[in-house]
């Protein structure tokens, strides 16, 4: 099943488009990784497939249905999270959830066990407005998992992390994965999609430039398609990966003289500076 399927959008304000003729699908399950530098249609992409911004041609659906015809079941099933979801600074953490739960119509009893989930049980009773920026990170998760979602999209969940901050968070996201949430992921973080997504989309200037798992968007985009191998005394060599070449890898290994080997293809951080000749900022 297609949680997500969006086919032909294009999305305007005034004459400026933002999103430009795409068409893709999330299945039921995945984390989906859609992904460019900032300002590229990342964020306005989710607020129409949210039903804050209608578009201004295409089609969009969401577990079946366009935005315009979602009903409560499904408006309860999504949550997302955004930089611009603020939370209430002034109260403490756990008194945000009491709001959110009261919002969401969530039951209060799961609040603690959510706090654990995301590791900051341990802070329930800190002002909001003291906590580190990944503390209120976790803090926005927890709040999205209030209402138990299908769908959770993630707006740059990690940008401005410090590295165990982020494995935390990316650790939790495929628990939910594991359990069925769908995951719409935007990041400009091309090492955190590889590490997370199933499938991903790069996107440049509101187009789709390329498609697929992150593997195979490197495999396709593999020119150089080497292997290098570093003997024992440090030798390197760099060989054609081809048919010509299997023998004389294969008598290296024979004669045990293999450190370490690498093939070449790229991240997908240099496919996407390949294809659209931009680095990602």
């Amino acid at each position: 099943m297609n949680v997500i399927e969006v086919k032909d959008l294009i999305k305007k304000f005034d004459t400026k488009k933002v999103i430009d003729n795409i068409s893709f699908e999330v299945a039921e399950g995945n984390i989906f990784g859609f992904l460019g530098p900032s300002g590229a249609g990342k964020t306005t992409l989710i607020k129409i497939l949210l039903g804050e911004y209608s578009a201004t041609k295409g089609i969009v659906k969401v577990f079946g249905k366009k935005p315009e015809n979602y009903s409560d079941e499904i408006t309860n099933s999504i949550s997302a999270v955004m930089d611009n979801f603020g939370l209430y600074e002034r109260l403490t953490v756990y008194e945000n959830l009491e709001v959110f739960s009261n919002i969401y119509k969530a039951d209060k009893n799961e609040i603690s066990s959510i706090l654990e989930k995301v590791e900051i049980s341990d802070s329930k009773n800190q002002i909001v407005s003291k906590l580190s920026k990944g503390m209120k990170q976790r803090l926005m998760i927890a709040r999205a998992l209030l209402n138990h979602p299908k769908l959770l999209f993630l707006d740059e969940p990690t940008s401005g992390l410090d590295p165990a901050t982020s494995l935390k968070i990316h650790n939790l996201l495929f628990e939910l994965k594991n359990n069925g949430t769908t995951i719409f992921l935007t990041t400009h973080n091309m090492e955190e999609a590889t590490k997370m997504c199933d499938n991903v989309a790069l996107l440049h200037l509101g187009k789709i430039v390329e498609f697929g798992t992150p593997k195979d968007i490197c495999m396709r985009n593999n020119e150089n398609n080497t292997i290098k191998i570093i003997t024992k005394n440090n030798k390197e060599i760099i060989l054609k990966n081809n048919k010509e070449n299997a023998s004389k890898i294969a008598k290296m290994f024979e004669q045990e003289d293999v450190l370490s080997i690498h093939s070449s293809e790229p991240t997908l951080e240099n496919v996407f500076i390949k294809l659209t000749g931009k680095e990602l900022v």
